[in-house]
């Protein structure tokens, strides 16, 4: 299934990423590279960042048609790049279908737009009417995004899983706390 564009109530568009997008992520990048770093990483500062994001735009493309991964670039309704959201396919827990990924940059921070985004993005899933669990990973120490995971939650009946994952952060084990949502809401419960 190809991933679509959606549009949140607030007006931001969900336009699905593509290379076309990699001037736009650079800019953010260089803005504020510690949240980026936070939000992505993956991102190895010790190689070129312009090649790396470059690489996960093409791979991006490469699943353009599967239903393994749905990668969108956000933006202002005066057409200024806000962040990205995404849905991946680098899982913690075997019956998860993805994991959400999110990044807003620091001047679009603070106005909900990443859980707007979230929203639309869940609703389309529950369009779908296929079982799906999403799983939102999050370092303790990134309070904005334990808080967005939580609103999340809240909202969509998802929970929290008690004890904290090791995730890989270059070549480091690093403990994340653990969301997940399973879509419908309300099914499985």
């Amino acid at each position: 299934m190809q991933t679509p564009v959606l549009e949140t109530v607030q007006g931001y568009r969900l336009l699905v990423a593509e290379r076309k997008h990699l001037t736009h992520l650079m800019q953010a990048y260089n803005e504020d590279p510690e949240s980026a770093q936070s939000a992505l990483p993956w991102l190895d500062t010790n190689h070129d960042i312009h090649r790396q994001f470059r690489d996960m735009l093409f791979d991006i493309e490469l699943k353009f048609d599967d239903n393994s991964i749905h990668f969108w670039v956000i933006f202002s309704q005066e057409d200024e790049f806000v962040g990205m959201v995404g849905l991946g396919d680098e899982l913690q827990l075997d019956r998860s279908d993805y994991n959400l990924g999110y990044w807003v940059r620091k001047s679009f921070r603070r106005k909900g737009i990443a859980t707007a985004a979230v929203q639309r993005i869940f609703e389309w899933i529950e369009s779908r009417e296929a079982s799906t669990y999403v799983e939102i990973a999050v370092h303790p120490r990134n309070d904005a995004g334990v808080a967005t995971a939580e609103t999340i939650c809240i909202a969509w009946h998802g929970d929290r899983i008690s004890e904290y994952f090791g995730i890989d952060v270059r070549g480091r084990t690093v403990p994340h706390h653990l969301f997940v949502v399973h879509l419908p809401r309300g099914e499985g419960d």
